[in-house]
């Protein structure tokens, strides 16, 4: 291992050399406070910054006791500091006069030009969403804490600033590092409160099955948002949730407090109110609900199941040999829908093949709102059923499978509606939300239902009747390595922002894919995807492969996906219900039993 001094004479050696002498850095340095160890060295100015970890003792931080023994402490208390650190730098560069360079969506090669090379915009913090989960960012171990980020290594044109870079690695960063994680300048009392809320809140979701619930919202919670592109919560205006006194329950923690809110009922809950009164926000809440938020986020206290799966339609996207069945089935084309494929699905054929692949991760609950919806896979009103017959429709609307699905899978559904009142009639629970808050209106919508019969095709009471396939036990769908390693691939596969992978020349677009919240977690996602394609055992069970990658990301760490020595990158951890779905959104991917084609329509 190299010292501090050794590391100012060849930075100083370095000075005016073409760029590629940056190279001489990769390794690792004794800088007296910590180690700096150089993993990754960017091959020009313009090319993404270099990955630097910076690897500090448990005892040189005197993390507080009990803050950081078992897994889900350190997650906590990592995600405590990696914001810490997060926060030191983008003050750095507003101090400077610089806009903050935080985001990985910040320019690249902007190191590259003297007018742009601010030695305060040098050092790349990773971001941290509104969101408590793991990532790569900072990680605790038994002996050490490594806080990883990038720098950008300065050039005048392509010689190398070696003076300048000096400044930046043993002034600048030591600096930045320091006074946001040394003992004495970090608050102990905010690091435990953040690290008790996290397991707060882990008990509350953790306990929403013995209860019978499917989800719970504190009373107190902020829910909207401050616009539709902000995890921030709205501050001007904002109406404190209030529970309905009919599905308070109140929950006691391990910290010792006591927490109140609406419980969300397993069964059948439909959401109705008028439009802009909270109903598809609500929903919203409970869909990021599955992970633990920070506090202030005034969703601290929405707890969801942590397998619910959040499902719209999805023109366009690519289906693979899926049991469609259950919803539609009886094609005029004679197509068997029971091992269904497509590589461009209509709005209820991406619907029905969406919540069967829920169905498939072992989901207990779905989350719908009408508004994302195809109408005529949730639907068909009295008029459209004598008109076109059951016999001449394909298509089992949702209201027509959603009790069934509840009865023979154990599924729950939490269904915003607006429009119609034909979820009543199946319905264990109506919620009215009005200006944001809800009402029990479960009585109501019952009597409603009485007074007012749906009628079938042959004009008595009820709901379609026409017989379809049950959801059955499925046949594990077992996809071809090969297929996640095309030929065309010569490059690994990439994240692109939150919302696209790129796989060869095929890219999957994971923008219908709500619980994927950080673009930290798609870069995963792209790494298994390599990991697996790569793999040396035969063909495997898409169930079986999304299983694995949880458990092993679970008991090893997510920089088991690293693609540099050390340095893992930005990687945050998926759920293996975001894991199976962009997979499954792969048009590349191939089974050993593929299904039939959709016909062009």
């Amino acid at each position: 291992m190299r010292d501090l001094q050794t590391l100012h004479r060849i930075l100083q050696e370095l000075d005016g050399q073409g760029y590629g002498g940056y190279k001489r850095l990769k390794g690792m340095y004794d800088l007296g406070d910590f180690r700096l160890s150089v993993d990754h060295v960017q091959v020009d100015p313009y090319a993404p910054p270099s990955k630097v970890r910076a690897i500090f003792t448990r005892e040189a931080l005197a993390l507080p006791p009990g803050s950081a023994d078992s897994r889900e402490q350190r997650i906590a208390a990592a995600d405590f500091l990696a914001r810490g650190f997060l926060a030191a730098v983008t003050a750095r560069q507003r101090g400077a006069g610089g806009s903050p360079r935080s985001s990985r969506a910040a320019p690249r090669g902007r190191w590259g030009h003297d007018s742009g090379a601010d030695e305060s915009r040098a050092i790349t913090a990773y971001p941290c969403g509104q969101e408590v989960i793991e990532r790569s960012t900072v990680v605790i171990s038994g002996e050490h804490v490594e806080v990883r980020f990038e720098v950008g290594l300065p050039a005048a044109g392509r010689r190398v600033k070696g003076r300048s870079a000096d400044r930046i690695l043993t002034k600048a960063l030591p600096e930045v590092l320091l006074s946001s994680l040394a003992p004495g300048h970090r608050d102990d009392d905010a690091l435990i409160a953040h690290v008790e809320l996290y397991l707060d809140q882990l008990a509350l979701r953790d306990s929403l099955a013995e209860r019978d619930l499917v989800a719970f919202v504190g009373d107190g919670a902020i829910l909207p948002r401050r616009s539709g592109d902000s995890a921030l919560p709205l501050e001007r205006g904002a109406v404190p949730f209030e529970s309905p006194q009919s599905l308070r329950v109140a929950v006691d923690l391990p910290s010792g407090r006591r927490v109140t809110g609406m419980g969300v009922p397993s069964g059948i809950t439909v959401i109705v109110g008028g439009g802009y009164h909270g109903k598809s926000t609500l929903l919203a809440a409970l869909s990021g609900g599955v992970y633990p938020h920070i506090g202030g986020d005034g969703r601290e206290w929405v707890l969801t199941r942590e397998d619910a799966v959040a499902i719209r339609a999805e023109d366009g996207r690519a289906v693979t040999g899926v049991d469609i069945s259950p919803f539609i089935t009886g094609l005029p084309t004679g197509v068997d829908t029971r091992a269904f494929t497509t590589t461009n699905a209509s709005g209820s054929t991406s619907q029905a093949a969406n919540l069967v692949e829920a169905l498939e991760t072992g989901t207990s609950a779905v989350l719908i709102d009408e508004d994302t919806s195809a109408t005529n896979f949730m639907i068909r009103d009295d008029r459209m059923k004598r008109l076109i017959p059951a016999h001449k429709e394909p298509i089992t609307p949702f209201v027509d499978r959603v009790e069934p699905m509840l009865t023979q899978t154990g599924v729950s559904t939490v269904l915003v509606a607006g429009g119609s009142g034909a979820f009543f009639d199946v319905a264990d629970h109506v919620i009215a939300m009005e200006s944001y808050q809800p009402r029990d209106v479960t009585r109501e919508a019952r009597q409603i239902a009485a007074d007012t019969p749906l009628a079938d095709e042959s004009g008595t009471s009820g709901v379609n009747a026409r017989e379809v396939p049950p959801f059955r036990a499925r046949t594990p769908r077992i996809v071809q390595r090969n297929s996640l390693a095309p030929a065309s691939k010569s490059k690994g596969s990439r994240a692109r922002g939150r919302t696209e992978i790129q796989v060869g020349r095929e890219h999957i677009d994971l923008s219908a894919v709500s619980q994927l919240v950080d673009p930290g977690q798609t870069t995963a996602i792209a790494h298994v995807i390599d990991q697996v394609g790569a793999g040396s055992g035969g063909n495997v069970a898409l169930e079986q492969l999304a299983s694995e990658v949880i458990s092993r990301l679970e008991r090893e760490g997510l920089d088991t996906l690293g693609r540099h020595a050390g340095h893992p990158g930005y990687l945050a951890a998926p759920r293996r219900q975001e894991l199976h779905g962009a997979i499954n959104r792969y048009r590349g991917l191939r089974l050993a039993n593929d299904g039939d084609e959709e016909p062009a329509s």
